[in-house]
């Protein structure tokens, strides 16, 4: 991390990463982060891992990934979320974490991505805080 990134927040990293991806993948990420907030407008931004973006509310809400073909969002406790519009399509065999691999051009069931993050965020707050 260069010492300019040290004296950045976590949502002007996120802003930076958005910035540099210049491609389908920055517009995809900041898409969806627009959505998580939108959800939740009391959505706290994180930035972990040596440069990972989190999202979280009462507990980690979900992550945001990119790689070289699909932006990925993980969400810790996904297992436990319902998904009756199956957006999750990545991490399906774990025990707690499910993801949502989106890749270039896909539609984004904006609607139902939003009722995900609002269970999530339902699911940590009925767990209180630790």
């Amino acid at each position: 991390m260069t010492v300019s990134q040290e004296s950045k927040s976590p949502s002007e990293l996120i802003d930076g990463r958005i910035t540099e991806l210049g491609d389908w993948r920055g517009d995809m990420l900041g898409r969806l982060r627009g959505l998580i907030h939108q959800a939740d407008p009391d959505v706290v931004e994180t930035w972990k891992w040596r440069g990972v973006p989190v999202w979280e509310h009462d507990g980690m809400i979900c992550t945001g990934e990119t790689y070289k073909s699909v932006v990925k969002l993980t969400f810790a406790k996904g297992a436990a979320l319902p998904d009756p519009t199956r957006l999750f399509n990545s991490s399906l065999d774990g025990n707690t974490r499910r993801a949502i691999d989106f890749q270039k051009g896909e539609e984004v069931n904006e609607d139902a991505f939003k009722a995900l993050v609002r269970a999530a965020v339902a699911l940590n707050k009925s767990k209180g805080r630790k």
